[in-house]
């Protein structure tokens, strides 16, 4: 059991300066504003403690990949150093044998909580949208595979991002829903009529809006306006500065609210590393200045940034510093917890995870706690 005591504290969506919070093995069982009730066990007077960070898309960290399964503990802990405590671990399209391949390891990963499960960006993706995805392995919704997918990942299949224009998206949206998988839109050029039917047939997130998706045009809204539209729907925004505008961000946020938009590093393996060559899947990659590019292409292949970054991005878009974290809480903890149905997760509050990130006056990770333990 430990006592926790901080400056800022946000419990539960509320800057609490100071709170308190109590936790026991791997929950919070405690918490509240004002002085701690008794003697500290750790005392963090000049820090503000959030939610640990929920990354409901990432590919890798730390030059190591969720593709490999030698290197997915590796990623993982990466990450994990940067506040992020709950991971979707994220696979590329892949041939089928691959693909089977890399959701039973990340099956075995999710079992040993070392992830908290798995999303599948591809392979049932748009080859005109197809981004940093190899188009050459793209295909339709195949039912056969997917129950294979399913089966190969035996519970631990969260998310599955598919275009709905392709042919079998219906049923395959439909088999994703009762298998109790969360379906996100993306890498699709889907008409905006398209969008509206698979969000009536259960599609309730947005895969990182914007990118990888015909854009908003006056006469033809497609697929991102139709999902900034749907009370139901979270959109997901990788709010690196590089694949989408700071304003758009802000307007996305005003638009839909914050506990309808999700930040998501959709990092790769470059992250946390220096410049140079990377793979993602069977695509090459290269990182200049930073910037992760399709080899020999202008197109953007992932992120390589973490967390705790994007978190400061959000906090410096706003004028009023409380709202703003609050904000960045909401988007960071909250609604990708909420986005993944995950119970107990992304809020300090009794009988939540304890899970939590202490940051310094700059906003820079000083300590995370993952269930109970100090990493």
């Amino acid at each position: 059991m430990a006592l926790i005591g901080a400056g800022p504290v946000v419990l539960d969506g509320q800057i609490r300066r100071p709170g308190w919070l109590r936790t026991s093995h791997r929950r919070i069982v405690d918490c509240g504003p004002g002085a701690p009730p008794g003697p500290v066990d750790n005392d963090f007077p000049d820090c503000v403690v959030v939610p640990g960070f929920i990354d409901m898309h990432v590919h890798g960290g730390g030059g190591a990949s969720y593709m490999e399964a030698g290197q997915i503990g590796e990623a993982a802990a990466f990450h994990l150093r940067h506040g992020t405590t709950t991971t979707l671990a994220s696979l590329v399209t892949a041939a089928p044998a691959e693909l089977l391949a890399g959701v039973r390891a990340l099956a075995d990963a999710t079992r040993r909580g070392r992830i908290a499960g798995i999303h599948l960006e591809g392979p049932w993706l748009s080859r005109a949208r197809c981004g940093a995805h190899d188009h050459t392995l793209m295909r339709d919704p195949d039912p056969a595979e997917i129950d294979d997918v399913l089966t190969a990942g035996d519970g631990a299949i969260r998310m599955v991002t598919l275009a709905p224009e392709l042919p079998g998206s219906d049923d395959a949206i439909r088999r994703f829903v009762d298998a109790n998988v969360v379906v996100a839109i993306g890498h699709t050029d889907a008409t905006y009529e398209q969008t509206k039917r698979a969000m009536a047939l259960g599609a309730t997130v947005g895969t990182h809006l914007f990118n990888a998706m015909a854009p908003l045009d006056h006469r033809e809204p497609g697929p991102a306006l139709a999902l900034l539209e749907d009370p139901g729907v979270i959109v997901e925004l990788i709010a690196d500065g590089v694949h989408v505008h700071p304003a758009v961000v802000a307007a996305v946020i005003r638009a839909a609210g914050p506990g309808r938009v999700a930040a998501i590093t959709d990092a790769i393996a470059a992250a946390g590393c220096a410049d140079g060559a990377f793979q993602l899947g069977t695509v090459g990659i290269d990182v200049v200045s930073g910037v992760a590019r399709v080899r020999g292409a202008s197109t953007i292949a992932g992120s390589t940034a973490t967390m705790d970054t994007l978190f400061r991005n959000l906090v410096a878009l706003g004028s009023d510093p409380d709202a703003s974290l609050a904000t960045a809480v909401q988007m960071t903890s909250a609604t990708p917890a909420r986005a993944l149905r995950l119970r107990h997760a992304g809020r300090l509050r009794a009988d939540y995870d304890a899970n939590l990130v202490v940051l310094d006056r700059d906003l820079r990770v000083g300590a995370v706690m993952e269930r109970g333990t100090w990493r």
